[in-house]
């Protein structure tokens, strides 16, 4: 790790264990176990190898081709898991891979007449426009396999306490229509199928520099889910969403007072909510280098703050499945391994709970 905390190419594990009050022994940890998975007719994923370490849920379909020099990172997805082998963090024994997301399962959140038009390619320029993405086949299954990873990292967390996926966090879409490169929620379908069968309480902590508008939207009276999100004020989307806990923060907020934050309000949110599941969107577009992002999150910051959500998580024996969320930068090797920190973070937390 070089000085200002950042991940050095090849280097495992390489950030200083940030100082807190948690050891493993304060680990509370519960096996948990789904015991009815009636809801979905079609197997969510299939996995080649038994291994004992965190689960990684990947596909090769998370990427699709896009039009040259378009703006929208699609390459970072592969290039993650690559660098977790790479770098030692987990070998290919871990990768869980999802089943597509059928049309039944993304009817629970989004309408028919969007889920026709959108994969059918119906969608007119003006809606491409707002999504980012000019419309294609690619875009279609890629989205589809994304929202499979991300209910299939959840229902891997229920079994195993833990699960991360290499993409996810698609936010910005609402039932109807897609918005700011996400066509279809996958946590909110997540949180739609867990808390359908058996009846489950769900908690989407969202770290992304954007307000998760769409989440906030397609729950906002459905009382089995409470979303929270910590996102700069002044960053898109203009118009907000309410979500049971928004905390807007000021451009330019670095690791300290962004870390204090989060601390502040996420014991509170697990004590009074009481969730049996947390879908953690860790993106990394607070870092002070992206694109889109207007914070000053440092890498170590990120895995200060990746290490603390699911060490405080864990800690009260809830299991929690993560995403990736959004990242923005021309450089996909250089973004790609700031994705990764989550899973390094996870990595982390598997280990020292002995889980």
């Amino acid at each position: 790790m070089t000085e200002d905390g950042s991940i050095i190419e090849g280097q495992t594990q390489s950030y200083t264990h940030p100082s807190t009050n948690w050891t493993p022994s304060a680990c509370l940890w519960c096996h948990f176990i789904t015991s009815n998975n009636a809801a979905l007719s079609t197997p969510l994923f299939y996995v080649g190898q038994e291994s004992s370490g965190l689960p990684i849920v990947h596909h090769s379909k998370y990427v699709c081709d896009l039009p040259p020099n378009h703006r929208f990172p699609m390459g970072k997805f592969s290039r993650v898991l690559h660098f977790l082998i790479k770098d030692q963090v987990i070998t290919e024994k871990q990768v869980w891979v999802p089943e597509i997301a059928s049309i039944d399962l993304l009817s629970c959140v989004h309408t028919e007449e969007y889920l026709s038009n959108f994969i059918n390619g119906k969608i007119n320029e003006q809606e491409q426009r707002r999504t980012g993405f000019p419309w294609s086949e690619g875009i279609v299954r890629r989205c589809r396999y994304e929202t499979g990873g991300t209910v299939l990292a959840a229902e891997v967390a229920l079994q195993r306490g833990m699960a991360c996926s290499t993409a996810g966090g698609t936010h910005h879409a609402f039932p109807s229509y897609g918005s700011g490169y996400c066509l279809l929620n996958d946590l909110a379908v997540a949180a739609k199928y867990l808390i359908s069968s058996p009846k489950r309480k769900v908690l989407i902590v969202d770290l992304d520099v954007h307000q998760g508008d769409g989440t906030a939207f397609i729950f906002k009276d459905e009382s089995c889910v409470f979303t929270f999100s910590v996102h700069c004020g002044k960053n898109f989307p203009l118009r907000k969403q309410q979500s049971d806990l928004d905390i807007s923060v000021e451009d330019g907020l670095e690791d300290k007072e962004y870390l204090s934050t989060v601390e502040a309000h996420l014991p509170w949110v697990l004590e009074t909510f009481r969730p049996d599941l947390v879908l953690y969107d860790a993106g990394v577009d607070p870092h002070w280098e992206d694109e889109l992002g207007r914070l000053s999150l440092t890498d170590q910051g990120l895995y200060q703050r990746d290490l603390y959500v699911m060490k405080t998580v864990v800690s009260r024996g809830v299991p929690v499945a993560a995403v990736i969320g959004g990242g923005y930068s021309r450089d996909i090797d250089k973004l790609a391994i700031r994705h990764s920190i989550v899973h390094r973070a996870a990595t982390q937390v598997w280990r020292e709970c002995g889980m």
